[in-house]
């Protein structure tokens, strides 16, 4: 028992639509793998920038905390 294949070779015409095809697939991907660069750079920027504004507001914080101890530590202590 032999078994062969066959093989009919595919013409021009349909060749050419799988490239095309192809090549449509691939531009595609080439433009989604850009939009989604910068979008990645964008939330880049915009996590540099809350951590900026975090750790000002935790400055701020700080310095509330030393002012209020120091108001309080000026406080008289109350006698029971």
């Amino acid at each position: 028992m032999s078994s062969s294949l066959s093989f009919e070779p595919a013409s021009d015409s349909t060749l050419d639509a799988e490239l095309a095809a192809l090549e449509q697939r691939v531009t595609a991907l080439v433009a989604h793998a850009a939009a989604l660069r910068a979008a990645n750079e964008a939330l880049r920027r915009d996590l540099a920038s809350a951590q900026a504004t975090n750790r000002a507001l935790a400055d701020r914080v700080d310095e509330a905390t030393r002012r209020l101890d120091a108001l309080l530590a000026r406080l008289p202590e109350l006698t029971a």
